[in-house]
């Protein structure tokens, strides 16, 4: 790989993680439980993209 490639894999892992981050954050205010439940499911989206980006490393 590159290193132009793993710097972009770099930047897309690190946007990945502060979105989850966020997404998280937001499930710990929500207070509706439908919408709870699709944000906690946006979390869990966004920690399997992670998790195949970062598998592009290995």
């Amino acid at each position: 790989m590159s290193p132009k490639e793993l710097l972009y894999i770099e930047d897309v892992l690190g946007h990945e993680q502060q979105s989850q981050k966020l997404y998280t954050n937001y499930v710990n205010q929500l207070q509706d439980p439908q919408l709870k439940s699709f944000v906690q499911g946006l979390v869990g989206k966004k920690q399997q993209c992670y998790n195949k980006f970062y598998g592009l490393l290995g």
